[in-house]
């Protein structure tokens, strides 16, 4: 099963994730005044930061609102980007603060319930794909919040544990376990009779 954002399939957990190192160049180009490389940011790092976004606020419109958020600070920022030694990192970052910091200044907002929320969307119009899909979504429902954040992450988003410590501001060590004892706990409920 993989995640799908705007019909595009993310990476998944194993593939080779180069994205981070990518932006070094437009964020060098940015800090030496160069607006014109936010385009080039947007096109590398624009999906991904949408889906921790998204991810993080469980609402389209939040989501698109915390990217804006970020490529606003990037651009009125840029010259605080030249000790940024890892973009994609300080991106992740950037993109779950200011989800976070959205989620919490509107949280007298009613918000969707979490069972309404599909955390696994199958691709195209298969039924059966679609029925595995919210299988998947309402085990992961089942994990507690910090084991189903870091599964989700790591296998639905495709990011490193290095990535998810960054995004989550828990140690590398605790991402991993986080990780590891979720998977544990999907496999049983995975187990369990439809």
């Amino acid at each position: 099963m993989e995640a799908v954002i705007d019909g595009s399939p993310l990476p998944m957990a194993g593939e080779e994730i180069s994205w981070g190192e990518s932006l070094q160049a437009p964020f060098d180009e940015l800090a030496a005044g160069n607006v014109a490389a936010l385009e080039e940011v947007w096109e590398i790092a624009g999906r991904r930061l949408y889906a921790i976004a998204l991810w993080r606020t469980g609402n389209e419109a939040d989501a698109r609102d915390v990217v804006q958020e970020v490529f606003v600070k990037l651009a009125s920022g840029r010259h605080a980007l030249k000790g940024v030694s890892s973009p994609g990192l300080w991106l992740l970052t950037v993109a779950h603060r200011a989800a976070i910091d959205l989620t919490r200044r509107r949280a007298v907002r009613a918000a969707e319930p979490l069972g309404d929320t599909q955390f696994v969307a199958g691709p195209g119009s298969d039924p059966h794909r679609a029925a595995e899909a919210a299988w998947l979504s309402d085990a992961l429902l089942g994990l507690p919040a910090p084991q189903r954040e870091a599964v989700s992450l790591r296998h639905l988003a495709g990011h490193s544990f290095r990535e998810i410590a960054a995004i989550t501001g828990v140690p590398t060590f605790t991402a991993a376990s986080r990780c590891r004892l979720g998977l544990a706990r999907l496999r049983k409920l995975l187990e369990r009779p439809r």
